[in-house]
C-alpha cells in the first residue's frame, strides 16, 4: 500500500463526509437550538431521494429533483414541528417516541409507494466520469460532493455568523430563556432551524442516492453516523459539524478499508473516548 493507496483513501473519505456533512449539520442545528432528539432525520434523508426518483421518474430531470425535493422535505419537516413537536414541549422522551413514531410511518409510507427494491439516482453524464490528476481516477461525482458540500456549508456560516438573523440563532443557541426575554421569536427561530435541518437532509438524500443508493433500511444506517457527527463536532455548531462529518467520513472508509471486520469498532471507538475527555464535543459549550 503505497502513497497513492493512502491519498486516494483520504479523497473517498473526505467525499463520504462531505455528504454526512449536509446531514448532520442540519440534525446538529436541530440539536443545538431545539434540543429536539429527532430520530427521524434519517428517514427524511431516505424520503429526499425517493421524491427526488419520482421526479426524476416524471420529468426527466435531475436538476429539477434537487431544490423540489430538498423544498417537499423543508415542508415536511416544517410540519412536524408546528403540529407535532411544538406541542411537546421539551420533554425528551416524548421526543424520542413522537420522531421513532414518524420514523416507522415514514418507513412503512415509503415501502407502500415506492416497494422494496433497491433504486439509483443516475446523475447527469457530465457529472459520471473522472477527472484524472498526475495518474489518479477521481469520479466526478465525488468531487461533486465534495463542491457543493462546501458551497452549502460557506453559506450556512456567512448566514450564521454575519447576519442578524444568525445572531438571533446563536442567542437562541446560547441561552434559550434570555434570548426571549430581549424580544426574539425563539417559536419562528425553532420553526425554522427545523425546516433548515429537514431541508439539508433531503438535499443529502438527492444527493446521495446516486452515491449511496435509495432504499429500505437506508435511513437506519446513515441516521448513527449523523449522531456521530454530532456528538464529535457539538451541538449546534457548524464548524464543529463539518470537522465531525471529515472525521466519521475518514474513519469509516478507512476502517472498512483496513479492518473490514471491525469497521464499527473503528468508528465508534474513537467516538466514546471522545465523550469520555469532551462530553460537549470538540466544538460544544460546557
Amino acid at each position: 500500500m503505497g502513497t497513492r493507496f493512502w491519498l486516494l483513501q483520504v479523497f473517498n473519505g473526505a467525499s463520504y463526509g462531505a455528504l454526512l456533512f449536509l446531514l448532520g449539520s442540519g440534525l446538529s442545528l436541530i440539536f443545538g437550538v431545539m434540543r429536539i432528539v429527532n430520530l427521524a432525520h434519517g428517514s427524511l434523508f431516505l424520503l429526499g431521494g425517493y421524491i427526488a426518483l419520482t421526479v426524476i421518474w416524471a420529468t426527466g430531470s435531475w436538476l429539477l429533483a434537487i431544490p423540489v425535493a430538498a423544498l417537499a422535505i423543508a415542508a415536511l419537516g416544517v410540519a412536524m414541528e408546528r403540529i407535532f413537536l411544538r406541542p411537546l414541549g421539551t420533554d425528551p422522551l416524548r421526543q424520542v417516541l413522537l420522531t421513532f413514531g414518524f420514523v416507522l410511518l415514514f418507513q412503512q409510507g415509503a415501502l407502500d409507494i415506492w416497494g422494496g427494491n433497491n433504486l439509483d439516482i443516475k446523475p447527469p453524464a457530465m457529472l459520471t466520469g473522472s477527472f484524472v490528476v498526475d495518474g489518479f481516477y477521481l469520479p466526478l461525482y465525488r468531487i461533486f460532493i465534495i463542491v457543493i458540500s462546501t458551497v452549502i456549508g460557506v453559506a450556512l456560516w456567512l448566514v450564521l455568523d454575519r447576519t442578524r438573523a444568525g445572531a438571533m440563532v446563536h442567542a437562541t443557541v446560547d441561552d434559550l430563556e434570555m434570548a426571549r426575554g430581549v424580544g426574539i421569536d425563539t417559536s419562528r427561530i425553532s420553526m425554522l432551524i427545523f425546516g433548515l435541518g429537514a431541508f439539508l437532509a433531503g438535499l443529502g438524500g438527492v444527493i446521495g442516492g446516486a452515491f449511496l443508493g435509495v432504499y429500505p433500511g437506508l435511513d437506519f444506517e446513515v441516521l448513527p453516523l449523523a449522531f456521530a457527527v454530532v456528538i464529535i463536532g457539538g451541538m449546534g455548531s457548524l464548524s464543529g459539524a463539518a470537522v465531525g462529518a471529515l472525521v466519521v467520513g475518514l474513519a469509516d472508509n478507512f476502517g472498512k478499508v483496513l479492518f473490514p471486520q471491525a469497521s464499527y469498532f473503528t468508528l465508534y471507538a474513537p467516538l466514546v473516548l471522545l465523550l469520555a475527555v469532551k462530553p460537549t464535543g470538540l466544538f460544544g459549550r460546557e
